[in-house]
């Protein structure tokens, strides 16, 4: 039955994309993200959604009247970059040649369909639908695994969809953290009560399935991330008071196991997990020291790279860090490239909330920016110990910064442009 209905939900919405483009990416960020069709147990685990929604949007990119020109500035130039490097480095990268393409294809997908993206979506109304995808996605694993975290009084680990890059209990509880000020953006802009009242349970939901993974690096980006929300509020010692008080409150019940769990976190010499990471950085450092243009390409876990370069020589493991990831895979190059768009989205973010902030009637586009701004700290504190450099979501943060940036120069533009002259009433038609 979830399969007929999946189907049916994807290929009824698919006619609409020709006439509404939008429609096709807000369709790809919900297929990507949320992964739905392995929440199935037949046919649609497997068929290719995500590819229908990709072809069916592509055709209608250049049909569509309502497509927008590239929004060309520092942060697509720099992701566009970002791309093209990866690609270079896919040229002499380590391992096999048929893992690297598929590696590659699958990541040119994500940035082909986000820089589409920003050619379709403009304005408040659809920028705001695109948060609300972003929030109804991953959302409904943060609700899900809040839910169980309760009825299981914090003793089972909460984990991801299945063959998603949200799988692991990490990836999932990291990507709460980044949805969290997105949903308070929700919240404190919308006028619907029950909305406001559905939000604030999920997110003390969200805050349960987060402490409820177990992940310390998701422990400590929630606590990044909450301080970080306090000091964006309009009333910060207020808010961080309240914060403290709600975290304090989900963290007193946890069970024993859980505290015992996060106290590893100062005694990470003596943690086998920590030891391991330490090792595979070292690992990497001294593999990119060797081969500092490319790195290795998009596999690092590879036998000859630890048989070669591990200080202990062990089975190969994964980065278990973004920036070692970007690192290891691109070389110091891409890990440059991809520091430097991280930092040029959260100047960009200020700089466009200060503008809106001299604006009437832009203060919602000053709170995204700042829970944009919330979100990017909570993911680059989390991303120390996990491997998301491929990972759709902070993308996507980035790209909210593009389009309201591409948003306001375009209502500039047209407020700039002179207005046809209205004919008099009292003039003689011809």
């Amino acid at each position: 039955m979830r399969d007929i209905a999946l189907t049916v939900v994807v290929f009824g919405l698919l006619p609409f994309v020709f006439y509404r483009p939008h429609i096709g990416a807000l369709m790809w960020a919900w297929i990507s993200l949320m992964n739905p069709h392995r929440l199935t147990y037949g046919f649609a685990f497997n068929f290719p959604f995500a590819q229908a929604i990709a072809v069916t949007t592509l055709i209608a990119l250049p049909l569509s009247k309502h497509r927008k020109p590239f929004p060309w500035g520092p942060i697509p130039a720099l992701l566009i970059l970002f791309i093209g490097w990866m690609s270079v480095t896919s040229l002499f990268a380590m391992g096999d040649a048929d893992s690297i393409l598929t590696a590659w294809v699958r990541v040119m997908k994500i940035h082909l369909m986000l820089l589409v993206t920003l050619m379709l979506i403009r304005g408040r109304e659809q920028i705001e639908q695109l948060i609300w995808v972003l929030v109804l996605s991953i959302g409904f694993y943060g609700v899900k695994g809040g839910a169980w975290t309760v009825l299981t009084g914090g003793g089972e680990r909460v984990w991801g969809p299945a063959g998603g890059v949200i799988e692991g209990n990490n990836e999932l509880a990291l990507a709460l953290v980044i949805l969290i000020p997105l949903m308070y953006y929700l919240f404190s802009t919308t006028s619907r009560k029950w909305i406001k009242y559905g939000l604030v349970f999920a997110m003390v939901l969200c805050a349960f399935s987060i402490l409820g993974s177990q992940s310390r690096g998701a422990f400590l980006a929630i606590v990044a991330a909450t301080g970080m929300l306090a000091l964006k509020s309009r009333r910060p010692v207020l808010f961080a008071i309240f914060g403290i008080a709600a975290l304090g409150s989900i963290m007193a019940f946890m069970p024993e196991s859980w505290v015992e769990r996060m106290n590893t976190i100062g005694t990470y010499e003596s943690d086998g997990s920590a030891s391991s990471r330490l090792n595979t950085w070292l690992t990497l450092w001294n593999m990119v020291l060797d081969r500092p243009i490319t790195g290795a390409g998009f596999d690092t876990a590879l036998v000859e790279i630890f048989s070669r370069y591990s200080p202990i020589p062990s089975l190969a493991y994964s980065a278990h860090s973004t920036y070692f990831q970007a690192l290891g895979e691109h070389g110091f190059v891409g890990l440059i490239i991809y520091l430097t768009l991280v930092w040029v989205t959260w100047r960009r973010a200020s700089t466009l909330a200060r503008y809106c902030e001299r604006k009437t009637g832009l203060e919602w586009a000053v709170l995204l920016m700042r829970m944009v701004q919330v979100s990017l700290l909570g993911f680059l504190v989390g991303a120390t110990f996990l491997n998301l450099l491929h990972f759709d979501f902070p993308y996507y943060l980035m790209g909210l910064v593009v389009l309201l940036d591409a948003t306001l120069k375009e209502q500039k533009h047209e407020a700039r442009a002179p207005q046809p002259a209205m004919r008099s009433s009292l003039s003689p038609s011809r």
